[in-house]
């Protein structure tokens, strides 16, 4: 009897540690993970900006091949973005502030690059990537801008001239996160001239003495946006404007090109190609009262933050 007891005793202490081990295995292969609520909640708002700032400088000490003695440029981009998305509802918004300055011996200060631009969609869902939009948008400059046509300088802009507030509603197309096209048959836009000289003019379409001047058309614009991945990011937006009261035919022209690449931790290398056509800004050719394409392009490398 006490050898049966002893045979029980050590089965149940043999069953009991190898049911003990077991359990310490499950534990080892079983992970439980618990979810925060922030990772099963949708974020509402996306928000992020990027600015980038370029500076090059150069000198020349009796130089054979020739050129200035002294160039300095400075440029520095700025993007900054909201953007908010519940249900049926969304509301982009973006800002773009551009500012360069370029200086030489031979030429002195001058402006090569001065933008400030706020774009804004609101839109309700009406169908699988389609929206029932309405969208405002404001572009300017905040220095005065000159042209040097045969060595001569003449103001040609100023802040809030022009100026150009547009305000639409339309169908806004957006079949991915990266890229959407609003279109609009009905587009309020007010073009404004407020510096005084140039007022007298009679630049940017309105009549001389007059600050500002009414439009109606259609508007469409297409906006791009990627960061393909840590290192290259680019943004594109092309504007398209019919006046329906004033030459329908000719279709102002807006676009812009921002590519960003990230070199190294602090270090990035930027390109930026803006192009312009209004018919009614004739600051060009020999006589310098023709409409011209605006081509502007900036290439730079310097510091960039992202946020």
């Amino acid at each position: 009897m006490k050898k049966l007891l002893t045979v029980l005793i050590l089965l149940a202490a043999f069953s009991a540690k190898a049911q003990d081990q077991t359990i310490k295995d499950l534990s080892k292969d079983t992970k439980v993970t618990i979810k925060k609520p922030e990772d099963t909640i949708q974020k509402e708002w996306r928000k992020g900006g990027l600015y980038s700032f370029n500076l090059s400088q150069g000198s020349l000490t009796n130089w054979a091949a020739g050129g200035d003695k002294f160039s300095l440029a400075v440029s520095s981009i700025l993007n900054l973005y909201s953007f908010y998305k519940k249900d049926k509802h969304s509301w982009d918004n973006t800002l773009d502030f551009n500012l360069g300055y370029v200086n030489t011996t031979s030429l002195g200060s001058r402006k090569n690059d001065d933008r400030i631009d706020l774009l804004s969609i609101y839109g309700r869902s009406v169908a699988p990537k389609w929206n029932v939009s309405g969208l405002l948008n404001f572009r300017s400059q905040l220095f005065k801008g000159y042209t040097y046509a045969n060595d001569i300088k003449s103001l040609a802009s100023d802040f809030l001239s022009p100026g150009y507030l547009l305000a639409s509603i339309g169908m806004d197309y957006k079949p991915g996160e990266h890229f959407s096209l609003f279109m609009s048959p009905a587009a309020a836009r007010w073009v404004f001239v407020k510096n005084d000289s140039l007022s007298a003019k009679g630049l940017y379409g309105v009549e001389p003495g007059k600050h500002s001047r009414s439009e109606f058309g259609a508007f469409v614009s297409a906006n791009y946006f990627n960061e393909f991945n840590k290192t290259v990011s680019y943004k594109a937006r092309l504007d398209l404007f019919s006046n329906y009261k004033h030459n329908p035919e000719k279709i102002d022209v807006f676009m812009t090109n921002v590519l960003l690449l990230k070199l190294s931790k602090l270090l990035s290398a930027s390109w930026n190609v803006d192009l312009i056509y209004d018919d009614d800004v004739r600051l060009f050719g020999n006589d310098g009262k023709s409409p011209a394409v605006q081509l502007k392009s900036l290439v730079g490398i310097g510091l960039q933050a992202k946020f």
